[in-house]
């Protein structure tokens, strides 16, 4: 792993996913302070990590070597960077933020040159490998910024990613997480009918998934998720809301792109259906209780 002079790092948004990766900091002996909208969040992180718990973003980021942000959604992301009280106005000249949450590529450009007019570096850093890899230090970071940005951040990520790449200027970490969306979402798919039809067959599924897993059919998705599938059990990661939210994002920039996505905007439906079966917070594998419900 790679020396880092930031010994000082602000964690914003303690959300699932940021909660552990800003603990995965902690332990490997970074000064951290973190912020969460909900302050109880902020004090069950202090009791489980050392660290520091603040009441303010200004507060937190004040000082601080590197400030990264976890959060929902674009309209988050301003929430928690603007404003007199928010990470631009109080961060120190020189830091480098990075922001994990996965989010439309406009808003990673435009805080990129929001950070630049201040003189501090910014990577939009979106991740995948879901609340199992923020847990275990194993996610993939997928990064959009100037070399020298990614180069001072990248040793601190290196404490929770399995792999990490700079994919090109601000944003193309973004768009590279949507690419990742749109693959996961028509595999899926596609893993639901197969082991639907496999039902609806009256074969033996289980068997069926050990014997095609050895070949062409194979997938994380497959090797990782049929078996809950089978199961009808839903509750192993990243929720159907989420997925709507990501792929909206997708579809949007396809639009901007003029790329055609006609499986993924199907999809997107499939899920929209899933939402009003009452499967919000499902993983997304739950696209399979779709089709037994209306088969």
């Amino acid at each position: 792993m790679e020396e880092t002079s930031m010994t000082t790092a602000a964690f914003i948004g303690l959300g699932v996913m940021g909660y552990p990766m800003a603990g995965h900091l902690a332990k490997a002996g970074l000064t951290v302070r973190v912020w969460n909208r909900t302050s109880a969040k902020s004090e069950q992180w202090t009791k489980e990590y050392s660290g520091t718990g603040c009441t303010t973003i200004a507060e937190t980021v004040k000082g601080a070597d590197i400030i990264l942000t976890c959060v929902g959604a674009d309209k988050d992301l301003k929430a928690v960077y603007e404003g007199d009280e928010g990470i631009l106005a109080n961060a120190q000249e020189g830091a480098v933020l990075v922001d994990h949450t996965t989010a439309s590529a406009g808003i990673a450009e435009y805080l990129a040159e929001a950070a630049h007019r201040k003189g501090m570096g910014f990577v939009d850093a979106p991740v995948s490998g879901g609340q199992q890899g923020a847990e275990n230090g194993k996610l993939t970071i997928m990064c959009g910024g100037a070399e020298e940005a990614y180069a001072k951040a990248r040793p601190v990520m290196e404490h929770y990613a399995r792999a990490l790449n700079l994919m090109g200027p601000a944003g193309s970490g973004q768009k590279t997480k949507m690419v990742n969306q749109i693959a996961i979402a028509g595999l899926v798919q596609g893993l639901s009918e197969a082991l639907h039809f496999a039902e609806q067959a009256e074969l033996d599924v289980s068997k069926v998934v050990n014997v095609i897993s050895k070949g062409a059919a194979q997938s994380w998705q497959m090797e990782n998720r049929s078996g809950t599938m089978i199961a009808g059990e839903f509750e192993h990661g990243f929720a159907v809301d989420w997925m709507r939210k990501d792929l909206g994002i997708c579809l949007e920039e396809a639009r901007k792109v003029n790329a055609s996505l006609p499986v993924t905007a199907l999809v997107d439906q499939f899920y929209a259906d899933v939402q009003s079966m009452g499967g919000k917070r499902w993983d997304t594998s739950s696209l399979i209780q779709r089709l037994r419900k209306f088969r």
